[in-house]
């Protein structure tokens, strides 16, 4: 896998939520013309765009906010987990505490409770900008 994509409206906040989170910013662009609006089926399309990747992994995420046309809600901001199509991403984190602190920083909301998964791991969710659902993994020992 290159990439999972994302569509914001406020491409900086979510950058800063990412790049919180541990991610790194590794450039943005402005994504216009023929050739772009044919790949992605649209008639014609001006898009800013910016991709952020875990260090040393090979994971990535590419945030697009779109000028034009205009980006469609489909999912409200506060649609629960369980709602079809794409609902969470999830990073591991060395102190899952810390990381929940600093993304309240952000506007970041826990979803439910941190739990603890055996002996294994310390879990949660949280809500960020937009909506966009994380999960967190500590593992523990």
């Amino acid at each position: 896998m290159d990439n999972v994509g994302i569509m914001v409206e406020d491409l900086d906040a979510v950058i800063a939520f990412f790049v919180e989170l541990g991610m790194e910013l590794e450039g943005k662009a402005v994504v216009e013309g023929p050739w772009a609006a044919s790949l992605v089926g649209l008639d014609d399309q001006r898009v800013d765009v910016a991709m952020l990747r875990i260090p040393g992994g090979p994971g990535r995420i590419e945030l697009a906010k779109y000028h034009e046309p205009k980006a469609i809600r489909g999912v409200p901001d506060d649609a629960p987990v369980n709602t079809l199509g794409i609902r969470r991403i999830m990073f591991a984190v060395d102190d899952i505490d810390d990381a929940i602190t600093r993304l309240v920083a952000h506007g970041a909301q826990l979803i439910g409770e941190v739990v603890q998964y055996e002996d294994s791991y310390r879990l949660c969710y949280l809500r960020g900008p937009e909506g966009i659902v994380v999960a967190m993994a500590e593992e523990l020992g």
